[in-house]
């Protein structure tokens, strides 16, 4: 049977099996999914590059303890979001650093919620531009776990329950954090200031950061080495 026809359950059982190909193949077919979640969680490259590496690290030595009582996709993506949070823990000083220039050539990699393609007038890139760089700005302020339920959910598209699996977490909790992390980024964004009310959902919704990908933008990292 062909690599390219088994499922993220059958190649990570060959990879416990010892099909040294397998794991990889899992990996390149999820890869930019995880990256854009990483780079999201983590604000940076560096550190979305060092979390996905430690996640993929984990998930490749531990894939013997996987149940199957999630999508293997959930899995990594629990694994991957739980090592940034682990080094933003770890790293708390470095809160302040800026966001590199290059986040937004990565932003929309991978994501659910892509660009349309379409020409755009310069005068309107220029504000979804401004519009976008303040948003990553406010989000790096959020608390952690605040900012992985809102990554996930409002700018990866998952469902809230999916979301609550991957964060490990109950339904209830991950509402009440992305709830909080809005409310949060509306007053740093100046919604509340302007009258708009941070809880509605269609006005209150977290604009994607992410920018149609320019030519030659680097891709994610490759496979880790175990």
């Amino acid at each position: 049977m062909s690599e390219r026809t088994r499922s993220d359950a059958e190649l990570l059982a060959a990879h416990v099996a010892g099909d040294h190909e397998a794991f990889g193949e899992l990996f390149a077919r999820h890869r930019d999914r995880l990256w854009a979640v990483a780079l999201r969680t983590s604000g940076n490259a560096e550190d979305a590059a060092d979390g996905l590496q430690d996640g993929m690290v984990a998930a490749y030595r531990r894939a013997a303890t996987f149940r199957g009582e999630a999508a293997v996709t959930t899995w990594l993506h629990r694994v991957v979001v739980n090592a940034c949070l682990d080094r933003h823990r770890a790293a708390r000083v470095r809160r302040t650093e800026l966001l590199p220039d290059d986040l937004e050539e990565y932003g929309n990699r991978g994501s659910l919620r892509s660009a349309t393609g379409e020409a755009e007038d310069p005068a309107e890139h220029s504000a979804r531009h401004d519009e976008r760089r303040a948003v990553l700005d406010a989000l790096r302020m959020l608390p952690a776990e605040q900012r992985a339920a809102v990554v996930l959910v409002d700018m990866e598209g998952y469902p809230v329950a999916e979301a609550a699996a991957i964060l490990d977490c109950a339904v209830g909790t991950v509402k009440s954090r992305c709830s909080r992390g809005r409310a949060r980024l509306a007053t740093l964004l100046g919604l509340a200031a302007r009258g708009e009310p941070a809880h509605a959902p269609e006005r209150n919704r977290v604009p994607d950061p992410g920018v149609e990908e320019r030519q030659g933008a680097p891709a994610p990292p490759t496979a880790p080495a175990p």
